[in-house]
């Protein structure tokens, strides 16, 4: 991994009334670069692939709605196409287009989305595990009507209004726990991402950083159809991302990777969901070959 050099700077924004907080690694003249991260982690998650990029790019990370140090949503639902609203948002307040894009699993699909619907704005996109589930297991999934589908999502809210957010008696508890998530995460990297990832509360515990609700799953959302029209009318070059150790299908051989126009796969081995952290150098060499020179 680079050597650690000065970090970001911390801004805001707002999107539907929510503060939302991103961090700029500076050298704003060159290209702009947007990483955005997955459920329940934090734009901190990014630094070491901000290191490396940053001599050649502009780049910033948000914090999504619901985690890190932006704002909770009032409320129980955390949407797909809220966190695509509040991407648009940050592109164009900031004005920093046409753009290259990362995204991991939630980021990964945030990405695509705005990329499907602004494809003149996106000139490269790296989306790592951000498809969702394989064919395989959208079809093994059991068909609902829509009052089963309300019924089993008014259960779930209900029962995480009642969770109280674990807290850990130290910094070291919530780090133990933060390395028994990902076995391939040194204990830099889970370390790094404990600190960014929690707040201390009052009486001297720690809590990790993102709301409790982001874990619900929707009752309704946007139809797999409506996704893949999104995934057919993005027009940059695509790197998808997989771990070979992770829970995702192959994309290229499940048939998702034929709704892309200019698309590459990358299966890793030796890594899991989290393939930026799992083999970072692997991670970089891939990306920079296919970034090629910047702004070209």
């Amino acid at each position: 991994m680079p050597t650690r050099m000065p970090g970001p700077t911390s801004h805001s924004y707002f999107s539907q009334r929510l503060r939302l907080h991103y961090v700029d690694w500076g050298n704003e003249d060159a290209p702009p670069m947007l990483l955005i991260h997955g459920g329940r982690d934090h734009c901190r998650n990014w630094d070491w692939v901000a290191q490396e990029f940053r001599n050649d790019y502009h780049v910033i990370a948000p914090d999504l709605r619901g985690h890190g140090d932006s704002q909770w949503l009032i409320g129980g639902v955390y949407r797909l196409t809220d966190f695509v609203y509040d991407i648009a948002q940050l592109i164009h307040q900031t004005n920093l287009k046409p753009i290259t894009i990362i995204g991991h699993s939630l980021g990964g699909a945030i990405s695509l989305c705005y990329s499907g619907i602004y494809p003149e704005t996106v000139t490269k996109l790296v989306a790592i595990e951000g498809l969702g589930l394989s064919p395989k297991r959208l079809a093994e999934r059991p068909k609902r009507t829509t009052g089963e589908k309300l019924d089993r999502w008014i259960t779930e809210i209900r029962k995480l209004s009642g969770r109280v957010p674990r807290r850990y008696p130290t910094l070291e508890d919530a780090y133990q726990r933060m390395q028994s998530e990902n076995p391939h995460l040194s204990p830099e990297q889970a370390r790094h991402l404990t600190v960014h990832g929690v707040n201390q509360n009052e009486d001297g515990t720690y809590s990790w950083k993102f709301d409790n609700y982001v874990r619900a799953n929707r009752a309704f959302g946007m139809d797999i159809e409506n996704i893949r029209e999104l995934w057919q009318a993005i027009t940059c070059p695509t790197l998808l991302f997989r771990g070979t150790e992770s829970w995702a299908s192959d994309p290229a051989t499940d048939g998702r990777a034929s709704y892309f126009k200019n698309v590459r796969v990358e299966n890793v081995e030796g890594a899991g969901h989290w393939v930026h952290h799992d083999q970072f150098d692997r991670f970089v060499s891939i990306v920079r070959d296919f970034l090629g020179k910047p702004g070209i």
